[in-house]
């Protein structure tokens, strides 16, 4: 029988009523054996059900609870899936962990492919290493919606891009989902001469006719570090070659805008800033499906920071703080930031932006959120006249203050003497943040 440890219990919660403690082991929730958090939430959602708990003597108790739909046990357990997370199996031409420099803490270096994980947190899997069984559990769960890496609907070239044989065969994985009622966002990591082109062409057609349980899809440019040693040679997109994919990708939208409904494919905000081409408008996006893709993220922030700051300007600018500020982000974004900056400028702010050029992962790596602190360090360093660094929380590790590189935002604050604000890449916080100081 399956034991999972209890790590903690939420004060006030039903499991601490019952006086089930840290340490306790839970045996079974309604008469069954729990695999994972799946199996976990299915059972507990119920208004009446059996928990059968062990205590550290070894002392077995079955509680019985009524309580309401949804409402939580309060019950922590070691693994936030219970169950351990499923590793990835694949060696893909273009995978962003293969090419970390070394030094990196030892959590970057886990690949995940769990269908768990992007049912829960909206992580991308490929499918190839899930069993038959898994799918059915998808399925019985409805456990909608996931997020499936794809790349090509090609059988050779997703082969070929992911370098395993279980690759084959994506759209009757997807057709299989999306007809049990499964919904379904999809992504392409975008390769010069591998995967672009005539085999985008298809990728697109391919998918859109099984709209619309595949919801939407993201095309997103390979990201490429400079530590890629013994690795399959790949190359990032030319400032023309990115036009051609935007002029592209904006002819599938508009025939698939009349067909369906719905632009169904969408570009990462990088694809625009190496074309140089102007990003789309907040109404563009279709309500932000891939938000958390870089898709429609400068827009969605550009159209809350310009309400916001209209609303301060009605106001006549009332309060401006003019503490001298400086706002820290990668290339990709710096002239987008500028244009924020400059708006600001005009309203009474004392604001400037300074790019970070990308040292630790290498000079092709530009967004923001892979700036490390070391290197906002070594290029700020004796160039900081009281100003105040606002930098944005994509930089850190989720709820914490910690760069990718482990460096510490009190770290920056210690070497460049100055002090640091976290800003949500959220405009209308954004300019809260600015407005209030902190």
């Amino acid at each position: 029988m399956h034991k999972i440890n209890i790590k903690d219990v939420i004060k006030g919660s039903i499991a601490w009523d019952l006086d089930i403690q840290k340490g306790d082991k839970l045996i079974t929730l309604n008469g069954k054996e729990i695999i994972d958090i799946i199996d976990y939430r299915y059972e507990v959602s119920n208004e009446f059900i059996q928990l059968e708990i062990e205590k550290a003597t070894g002392e077995r108790y079955i509680f019985e609870v009524e309580k309401d739909y949804d409402e939580d046990l309060g019950l922590v357990f070691e693994e936030e899936i219970i169950d351990r997370p499923k590793h990835c199996r694949n060696k893909c031409i273009f995978c962003f962990i293969d090419q970390l420099p070394k030094g990196v803490r030892k959590s970057l270096l886990f690949k995940d492919d769990d269908y768990r994980f992007s049912f829960l947190q909206g992580n991308f899997i490929t499918m190839t290493n899930m069993s038959e069984e898994e799918i059915a559990r998808v399925i019985k769960y409805k456990l909608s919606p996931l997020y499936v890496s794809i790349h090509a609907t090609d059988d050779d070239v997703r082969v070929k891009m992911i370098n395993n044989p279980n690759a084959k065969g994506i759209m009757d994985k997807l057709k299989k989902l999306v007809e049990n009622g499964i919904e379904v966002h999809g992504q392409i990591v975008l390769c010069p001469e591998i995967n672009d082109g005539k085999i985008l062409d298809r990728t697109i057609k391919d998918l859109s006719s099984l709209y619309p349980g595949v919801k939407s899809i993201a095309v997103v440019p390979v990201g490429l570090t400079d530590h890629r040693e013994r690795l399959y040679k790949l190359r990032t997109f030319t400032k023309e070659e990115a036009k051609n994919v935007v002029e592209q990708v904006s002819s599938w939208q508009k025939k698939l805008k009349k067909e369906l409904g719905s632009s169904f494919v969408f570009l990462s905000d990088e694809f625009y800033v190496m074309a140089g081409v102007t990003i789309p408008s907040y109404y563009y996006y279709e309500g932000f499906p891939q938000i958390e893709n870089g898709v429609g993220l400068m827009a969605l922030f550009k159209h809350q920071f310009e309400r916001s700051l209209k609303r301060l300007k009605a106001n006549k600018g009332k309060n401006i703080n003019t503490t001298p500020y400086l706002i820290v982000t990668g290339i990709a974004a710096y002239n987008f930031m500028e244009e924020v900056a400059k708006e600001l400028r005009k309203t009474g702010f004392n604001v400037k932006v300074e790019k970070i050029h990308n040292e630790f992962f290498g000079h092709n790596i530009t967004v923001a959120g892979l700036v490390v602190g070391k290197d906002i360090i070594n290029q700020l360093k004796g160039k900081i006249n009281e100003e105040v660094l606002v930098i944005p929380d994509v930089m850190l590790k989720e709820s914490s203050n910690v760069f990718l590189d482990d460096t510490t935002v009190e770290e920056i604050e210690r070497e460049l003497g100055t002090k640091v604000i976290v800003s949500e890449v959220d405009g209308r916080k954004f300019l809260q943040r600015i407005q209030s100081g902190r």
